[in-house]
């Protein structure tokens, strides 16, 4: 049974994807994925944000807001991917994009398994493990993280996982300048973007650090 979602939440998230130039026939997956989301986390508390309202802006808008910035980038890993933020919309808003899901924690590894089939993803894959021990070296392309501690941590767990010359694309609030000083002998800080979320109104940074290679 599927959590009945306030009929509002489609105007702000059809607004959301237009400022973002995303197709707006996303809205209606992101919806289910919202509701599943919803419902799930009454139970087993997957995530510490609880308004519907402030999901569409906090989880699924900011998500998207890197979907723009994937040129290049066949295959994803997502990192302590939680509840499928942002992997989940990704894989959504980039149907040839091959998304892998990586969360250590079971009940968001189980919820995560639920969503991909629900949805019907068939570019989206749980592992249920830590970053550091999964065995796919140099596989991916890029890696993201949203909220996995430093620049540098993400490097030490999840850099393995790059190709040569592989980016990791993290998102982060203010310019995080402290976190790339600290990072290790060969990681190159590419670009560093300013991402407009829509309707947020706190900074955040899209940072890209390229792999040694």
């Amino acid at each position: 049974m599927t959590t009945p979602l306030d009929p509002a939440l489609r105007d702000t998230l059809d607004a959301g994807l237009a400022t973002l130039d995303l197709d707006p026939a996303l809205a209606p997956p992101l919806l289910d994925y919202l509701a599943l989301l919803v419902r799930w986390n009454r139970t087993y508390n997957l995530t510490a944000i609880r308004d519907p309202h402030e999901m569409v802006t906090l989880h699924l808008l900011d998500s998207l807001a890197l979907a723009p910035h994937l040129d290049g980038v066949a295959r994803l890993a997502d990192l302590g991917a939680g509840a499928g933020l942002p992997g989940i919309p990704l894989a959504l808003a980039r149907p040839g994009l091959q998304v892998e899901l990586v969360e250590s924690n079971g009940k968001k590894a189980r919820f995560m398994r639920q969503a991909v089939r629900t949805l019907g993803l068939a570019n989206a894959t749980v592992h249920e493990c830590r970053a550091e021990a999964l065995d796919l070296p140099g596989r991916f392309d890029a890696i993201t993280a949203r909220a996995l501690a430093t620049l540098a941590d993400i490097v030490a767990v999840g850099g393995h996982l790059l190709r040569p010359g592989g980016r990791l694309l993290a998102l982060k609030g203010v310019r995080p300048d402290d976190e790339i000083a600290a990072l290790p002998a060969g990681w190159q800080v590419g670009d560093i973007t300013p991402l407009r979320v829509p309707g947020l109104a706190a900074e955040r940074h899209l940072v890209a650090v390229h792999a040694p290679g």
